[in-house]
């Protein structure tokens, strides 16, 4: 993708791309182009853990001002300012907008704002650097990609191992010299991942005054306030993806950048609730396999069950298996098929990559190339996740037509 510009669209998915039915495609009046040294004005919506954790690599480059943070509970906008003291405060993300004079925007709300925010962001011309998954539904990607090529503005999507400089070693070492055969199965995991069993603290048993739970509800069906829908919003389908939306995706993403392939021909699910009878619709216990039309299989299985634990990946070829640890800076372990048993090559693990995730985002938005996560790849990452949830809601095999990107009828 190095050299490729924002301009840059295939035919199928141009045609396939329609915008989202009420919103026009146009850039504001006051939008530019940015220079190589023009400093960058940002604005963070969703400033929460992890956002205020992305916020900080934003924050290492010297050109970049952060201008405005924005969020539904004014709480968390006190918590941002620690670190952005010179930002304002906005409680609707469309007052920021038409005020603020910016260039970018930071999104990592829950899932369920993540293509209104952007497509409202890449229309009002910024470029826009959202959390993964890039949509709550497989319908919401052609027009966040639309948005991003009519408007002639960079999408990065947090899917930051794209831009960690170990997977390219072992892409290169590995998957382009193709050491290890052939490969026909792709098991991922991820284990335990404590988000998805927070519990709300007892300070939220009451709406605070200065939480919109309206605003925070959106484009979702209104219920009452719900601490925990709030405080836990992965743990429910309305809001997320579940364990196959928030980890999952990440892992499907590192398969498709090693392997090459990101169209799944078919996918198959199960499992359910079957330890946390607390309300919640995302299943504790997942098990998902996707069919690729290169003859492979990618397997997920995750568990949050009390004393399941870890995350990672394993490549099985018919020359050897390649086992990566996660998070994105896991080492990597090469097994050859004449011993199986012991580690033939051991690489060490990189650091974490959101700063640098972030450092390409930003390096895209003054050149004008396609990032290494651009929208397109989010959305066929969140794509295949999205056919897994379906698969299991829907309890049978979903095929799917890679050509158009559609499930085929039964």
């Amino acid at each position: 993708m190095d050299g490729e510009r924002l301009t840059s669209m295939t035919r199928r998915t141009l045609l396939r791309s329609a915008p989202a039915a009420g919103i026009v495609m146009t850039a504001s009046s006051w939008s530019r182009v940015l220079g190589a040294n023009d400093r960058i004005q940002l604005g963070a919506i969703g400033p929460g853990v992890r956002g205020r954790y992305v916020l900080e690599g934003f924050l290492k480059d010297p050109a970049v001002d952060v201008r405005a943070l924005c969020d539904v509970w004014s709480s968390q906008i006190d918590e941002a300012l620690r670190i952005a003291p010179k930002a304002k405060g906005y409680r609707d993300h469309r007052r920021m907008l038409e005020t603020e004079k910016l260039d970018a925007v930071l999104v990592s709300t829950p899932d369920h704002w993540h293509a209104p925010l952007a497509i409202e962001a890449l229309n009002a011309g910024l470029h826009v650097y959202v959390e993964k998954p890039l949509t709550l539904t497989m319908a919401e990607g052609p027009a966040i990609v639309r948005a991003a090529r009519v408007n002639k503005r960079v999408c990065q999507v947090g899917t930051q191992a794209r831009s960690a400089g170990h997977f390219q070693r072992l892409k290169r070492e590995y998957f382009d010299t193709r050491k290890l055969g052939k490969i026909t199965l792709v098991r991922t995991w991820y284990n335990g991942n404590r988000y998805h069993f927070r519990r709300a603290p007892d300070s939220l048993r009451q709406q605070p005054d200065n939480l919109d739970w309206a605003r925070f509800l959106g484009p979702v069906k209104w219920r009452d306030w719900d601490s925990q829908q709030y405080w836990n919003w992965r743990a429910y389908l309305d809001f997320g993806g579940g364990q196959i939306g928030d980890l999952f995706v990440h892992l499907v993403d590192v398969v498709h950048m090693l392997l090459g392939h990101d169209l799944p021909v078919s996918a198959t699910a199960a499992g359910g609730i079957y330890h946390y009878k607390d309300g919640r619709t995302a299943p504790d216990t997942i098990t998902v396999a996707l069919e690729y039309p290169g003859e492979f299989v990618v397997t997920f299985e995750g568990s949050l069950a009390p004393g399941s634990q870890g995350a990672g990946l394993e490549f099985c070829g018919t020359e050897g298996r390649l086992h990566i640890d996660w998070p994105s800076r896991g080492g990597a372990m090469f097994h050859s098929a004449e011993r199986n048993t012991q580690p033939v090559e051991a690489l060490p693990p990189g650091p974490d990559a959101t700063a640098d995730h972030v450092r390409n985002f930003l390096d895209c938005a003054r050149s004008g190339i396609l990032p290494n996560a651009d929208a397109h790849i989010g959305h066929r990452s969140a794509q295949a996740a999205h056919l897994g949830k379906i698969a299991y809601l829907e309890q049978r095999r979903i095929r799917f037509d890679p050509v158009r990107e559609q499930i085929l009828p039964l």
